[in-house]
């Protein structure tokens, strides 16, 4: 897998937060802190509920139901060949 650098421009590319895997509560809960990784960086976090490809699995989804990491262009760019990176570190 390729590192997946942390920067402004590959967050604004991510649609992890569209994924149905990230359900309605996660958003609600993750959302203070996605707001305040986009204003002061991404570097500044050492876990970020977004961008779980760069980042880490997620600490709020729980369940599978459905995976578009193949659809979002860090994944492209990046060449990654896996998914499911919101629930497996590294992805599956």
């Amino acid at each position: 897998m390729s590192k997946v650098d942390r920067t402004k421009e590959n967050l604004e590319k991510c649609i992890c937060m569209t994924c149905p895997s990230y359900a309605f509560a996660c958003k609600k809960r993750s959302l203070t802190s996605n707001v305040i990784l986009t204003m002061v960086g991404t570097d500044y976090r050492i876990h970020a509920e977004a961008m779980f490809c760069a980042y880490e699995e997620s600490h709020c989804i729980d369940e599978e139901k459905g995976c578009i990491c193949a659809d979002c262009e860090v994944h492209k760019e990046y060449q990654l060949e896996k998914g499911y990176f919101c629930v497996a570190a590294g992805g599956k």
